[in-house]
């Protein structure tokens, strides 16, 4: 069960990240999401190869080029969206909806991986979907549709469903990568790959991006660190069980998350959300304890 541990520690990892991305992007002049996107990736980049000093680099499977090909396209696409939604919407209703990502997996991983959960776990993972909708339900009499109409009406939530949607393709080659070479040589290799095709990207979309760089790297250094710390973890944990199990766990970051919100940002209605925070705990505990 170590790997729940992995798990839980990726998560909580992601949700400081989320909490440095959203202060950079809400309170440092003049920095834009495609500047926070490179950032995130590079800075994450002197942490990871350090650690390469001291682990023994593993043997290349046949499988590692083609999964960092088809990985790293995707989420050079998923970091940009994820940073756009921060920007966009508040912590508390974006985060959340990347807690669908296990339920999509119900259907990537038995296609790409052959990997499908038992009763138990398709139990916990749509209990962990549940309680994050929960997440998102701002009031009372907002009815129980109130998440559906964020999605209508706000962009950012828009946008971070379809992260969601994306990381349930990635994940499974994100395994394939990791069965192929190890955790820490393929974190590190997808954020040096991410690194470089977000640098053109951030310099055709971004004006004075160096100085924006430049200008902010205290501000930008800790988003490097936890998200180092977050892909460390979690590639740890998926090489250890199912990634619809990996994912479920990680995305109690919402809750996580929900509680910055109301921390650092002051963001509303928080004690309206503890039920949902009770049902994810429900769905993690079945997926651990069966």
């Amino acid at each position: 069960m170590l790997w729940i541990l992995f798990a839980f520690l990726g998560a909580f990892c992601e949700s400081l990240k989320d909490v440095f991305s959203k202060k950079a992007l809400n309170s440092i002049r003049n920095i834009d999401e495609y500047v926070a996107a490179w950032s995130m990736r590079f800075f994450a980049l002197p942490f990871l190869l350090s650690l390469l000093l001291f682990v023994e680099i593993p043997v290349i499977g046949d499988g590692f080029w083609g999964a960092l090909l088809v990985s790293g396209g995707l989420n050079t696409v998923t970091t940009i969206l994820y940073m756009k939604a921060l920007k966009l919407s508040d912590l508390s209703v974006t985060v959340p909806m990347v807690t669908f990502t296990p339920l999509f997996l119900l259907v990537t991983s038995p296609i790409i991986l052959g990997e499908f959960p038992g009763g138990f776990g398709i139990l916990g993972i749509i209990l962990i979907v549940m309680g994050s909708y929960m997440l998102n339900i701002k009031k009372r009499r907002d009815g129980f549709f109130a998440p559906f109409r964020a999605l209508l009406n706000e962009k950012g939530p828009r946008l971070m469903l379809c992260v969601a949607f994306i990381w349930s393709i990635s994940s499974n080659f994100d395994k394939i990568g990791v069965v192929n070479s190890s955790p820490v040589f393929w974190t590190a290799s997808l954020n040096l790959f991410l690194t470089m095709t977000l640098l053109p990207i951030m310099f055709l979309k971004s004006d004075s991006c160096i100085s924006q760089v430049k200008n902010n790297v205290k501000a930008l250094l800790p988003i490097g660190f936890f998200t180092a710390m977050m892909h460390l973890f979690i590639m740890t944990a998926l090489s250890l069980t199912l990634v619809a199990y990996v994912i479920a766990i990680k995305r109690t970051n919402a809750l996580f998350g929900v509680l910055w919100g109301a921390l650092f940002f002051k963001e509303k209605n928080i004690k309206e959300r503890l039920v949902g925070a009770l049902i994810m705990v429900a769905g993690v505990l079945l997926i651990s304890l069966f």
